[in-house]
């Protein structure tokens, strides 16, 4: 008997496998109700800060670190002005 034939007896179709898991399933399983540590909407205002705080991280890194200005310059409204009119020009 070579390996071959061996291996297509020992095969299963899909119906054998899953009459065989059917009847390993015949149990009623109990659901576990599942409690969440954290409320969806509490989710979302993380995120939502997480947010906030890395583009003002990623601002500060960029205006103070690579543009070679003052970090606490991100905070007026006068460098955010000067940009936008860096962006805006024609």
């Amino acid at each position: 008997m070579s390996v071959n034939s061996h291996n297509q007896e020992a095969a299963k179709t899909r119906e054998q496998v899953k009459n065989e898991r059917k009847v390993n399933e015949e149990k009623p399983r109990a659901r576990r109700i599942r409690i969440r540590l954290i409320p969806i909407w509490l989710r979302i205002i993380i995120v939502a800060v997480l947010i906030v705080i890395s583009a003002i991280a990623g601002a500060a890194v960029g205006y103070g670190v690579m543009g070679d200005g003052d970090a606490k310059d991100i905070f007026k409204k006068s460098t955010w002005t000067h940009i936008i009119d860096l962006v805006e020009k024609e």
